[in-house]
């Protein structure tokens, strides 16, 4: 384990409104994956800077309006390169959002309800794939389960000061066998896809450096180019790590949400969550997170 007892902290102001809270609580309400750790007021994760792992905690120091964190790092840590990921950390579209409550009642009564919920991004993009496959045709607190036995497993653990926290690492993952991961009570087929992710990974078959200036159907060309990545991980990989604003109309949970929301009850078939959403425009990350939050408590996707 790396151990940081050296702290830096610094603070970093965003803008409003924006319930950091509420947004984080994703990260909690499955169950701790030791990957992205929630507990109500610190949260601890990693991100990759230049080829290196560099674990951070956040901690609110504002409130919805003027909303603030109190961000802690390892001394020697490059704080502006940290300092740009916690800027970049929650999907807002202000604008695209306010234009959409215009002239869309349901929206705007959920941004009354959900006010300052926000998606949070997944900045580092082989955790972010490997959450969507463990998140695959299960519930999300058995997905949280398997992906902390995953961590504890593959990845690498972090202490700064009295928090830890573990980050993914492909090479070692890439070098499991089917059978190691049935052991963590994955089935074969997930298995095989977490493992031929990171074999595709550490050959370079995928270039994760690559996808954030790719056009949409170039990512999503890409992602399912792999097997057992189909169209519902690449539009979550496109909402969640890239920030764009996708609807994953495949989803099980944007789908009931979307039929309670629009269309009295019925559920939806995935063309129709397009059509009922193709007015969301640049608002859609964010009108998706508001929601899918009316599910909450009801055990039903949206991870």
């Amino acid at each position: 384990m790396k151990a940081s007892h050296h702290l830096h902290r610094f603070s970093v102001t965003l803008p409003g409104p924006l319930d950091i809270p509420r947004s984080f609580d994703v990260f909690r309400r499955s169950g701790d994956d030791r990957i992205d750790r929630w507990d109500g007021h610190v949260l601890v994760r990693t991100t990759r800077i230049d080829g290196q792992i560099v674990p951070y905690s956040c901690h609110m120091t504002g409130d919805i309006d003027t909303p603030s964190m109190s961000v802690t790092v390892a001394q020697g840590t490059p704080v502006v390169a940290i300092d740009a990921v916690v800027r970049h950390m929650f999907v807002t579209a202000p604008a695209a959002l306010e234009t959409l409550m215009s002239h869309d009642p349901q929206i705007a009564e959920l941004e009354t309800r959900f006010r300052g919920l926000r998606p949070v991004l997944q900045a580092e993009p082989f955790t972010a794939i490997v959450r969507s496959i463990t998140a695959q045709q299960v519930n999300l607190k058995w997905a949280a389960t398997t992906r902390r036995r995953l961590a504890e497993g593959y990845g690498r653990r972090y202490a700064l000061g009295s928090h830890e926290v573990i980050a993914l690492e492909p090479e070692r993952l890439a070098a499991a066998s089917v059978e190691d991961l049935r052991a963590l009570q994955f089935t074969t087929r997930k298995s095989e896809y977490l493992i031929g992710l990171a074999q595709a990974v550490v050959d370079g078959a995928l270039d994760l450096k690559t996808l954030q200036q790719a056009t949409d159907a170039e990512v999503i060309e890409r992602l399912t180019a792999l097997r057992g990545l189909g169209r519902w991980t690449a539009e979550w990989f496109l909402a969640r790590a890239l920030g764009r604003p996708r609807v994953v109309a495949g989803d099980l949970g944007v789908r009931k949400a979307i039929g309670a929301i629009y269309l009295q009850g019925r559920m939806p078939s995935e063309t129709e969550v397009r059509d009922c959403t193709a007015h969301w425009g640049a608002a859609a990350g964010v009108a998706q997170q508001l929601v899918l939050q009316t599910l909450v408590g009801k055990n039903a996707g949206g991870d």
